[in-house]
């Protein structure tokens, strides 16, 4: 057990600067209570030991107790019940994290994909609350994430709401750090194994699923999938989509996949992978009639070097990828894909944020939001091109040889 000293000396201010010995005792003593309030070791309610009990704790004079519990009870963070002792305000961790007025938003990547909306439904939503907003991008890295974590940690943010990295996947105690921290988080689009806490994910199977039906309501059977890595998250995206092609008794050809390097991704590199991937798939007998990829920023990928290639959408070959339901390019808007509501998932992030920060949810709390999918057909979804014969593979071939030299 720590010494009074040793209690007193370790205090980090909730305005995150230290506590320290030129301060007065009964300042540094009322220090330490706020930061235990704030953290939660002192949640709502709970009833502070008497001031005997404080001043044996912190070897100090009941004078001093006395006046660093005056100084709690006029900033509304304790109050005292006669003859029954002194409690917790039920709005003490809120009043102290009013002051902590930025909300984080720990994201992959911030051009593309779900994350235009996300981020400006935050920033709205934060706007309101009367919150800043900062964002971190982490480039898929959990080094990157971990350290913009400590970061966050060091500034004492109000809350964080975190896609977390996937690959490989993001390790608990990162999160772990920010809720010992007092610091509120949102999980969203996946789980963190290991962590309770908020989480607004996305139907991965489902969406599988989703992308399947559509390809084979139009006719499709012989497809390929495209991801930039391999997950959990792929292999859900997998188990629908392929659970939808056994309904009409399809099967994916592993020959048919392309999984891209584990880790931080580098966007020369994937685009040089994916249209060697693309050529090696389409010149195969065999070739695939539609493409179905885990994100939006890659089917655009996918999309120009089809393009590039000769091939047109979907007369020659048909693509679906996986995003937001505001298409925010020309590009997205011609490409089909499964979407979510990612601006409504950036709005209950905030809210469910600044639930935990009143004390109105606990901070370990384990409630799941799964938010819902549709499809958008856009321009690149088509039925099965009638010419996509043996004898027009040829020419195809032909085509990408063309390009090669």
């Amino acid at each position: 057990m720590l010494s009074a000293s040793e209690l007193l000396e370790s205090t980090t201010l909730p305005d995150g600067r230290e506590s320290n010995s030129s301060r007065a005792k009964y300042e540094r003593i009322q220090d330490h209570l706020k930061k235990q309030i704030l953290e939660g070791s002192l949640p709502p309610g709970t009833a502070l030991p008497s001031e005997q009990q404080l001043a044996t704790l912190f070897e100090s004079a009941r004078s001093t107790i006395r006046q660093a519990m005056g100084m709690l009870e006029r900033e509304g963070l304790v109050s005292r019940v006669q003859g029954k002792g002194t409690f917790v305000h039920e709005n003490a961790r809120q009043r102290l994290a009013s002051g902590l007025d930025i909300l984080a938003l720990v994201i992959p990547e911030v051009l593309s994909g779900y994350y235009p909306s996300l981020q400006h439904s935050f920033e709205e939503s934060s706007s309101q609350s009367q919150n800043q907003m900062l964002v971190c991008c982490t480039r898929n890295n959990i080094d990157k994430q971990g350290n913009a974590i400590l970061q966050l940690i060091d500034n004492q943010v109000g809350g964080v709401a975190i896609v977390p990295a996937s690959t490989p996947p993001t390790p608990a105690y990162q999160i772990r750090q920010l809720q010992k921290a007092g610091i509120p988080v949102v999980l969203c689009h996946r789980p963190v194994e290991g962590i309770t806490a908020p989480l607004l994910g996305l139907p991965f199977e489902q969406i599988g699923g989703m992308a399947g039906e559509a390809l084979v309501k139009q006719g499709h059977r012989r497809v390929s999938f495209f991801a930039p890595h391999c997950t959990q998250t792929t292999d859900l995206y997998l188990e629908g989509f392929r659970k939808a092609l056994a309904n009409v008794d399809c099967e994916l050809p592993a020959d048919h996949c392309y999984f891209g390097t584990d880790g931080t991704i580098d966007m020369q590199e994937l685009d040089n992978e994916i249209e060697a991937a693309l050529k090696r798939i389409l010149s195969q007998p065999d070739r695939p009639t539609a493409i179905f990829t885990s994100f939006d920023s890659m089917a655009e990928r996918i999309y120009l070097h089809l393009t590039k290639m000769g091939l047109r959408m979907p007369d020659d070959i048909s693509l679906i990828g996986v995003g937001d339901q505001i298409r925010h390019s020309v590009l997205q808007q011609q490409i089909a894909s499964v979407t979510v509501n990612e601006t409504q998932l950036g709005h209950r992030a905030v809210q469910l944020l600044n639930q935990m920060r009143s004390g109105e949810l606990p901070i370990e709390t384990p409630e799941t939001s799964i938010m819902p999918a549709e499809v958008y057909t856009g321009m690149t979804l088509g039925p099965v091109p009638e010419m996509i014969k043996p004898p027009n593979q040829e020419t195809l071939n032909q085509r990408i040889q063309s390009i090669e030299t």
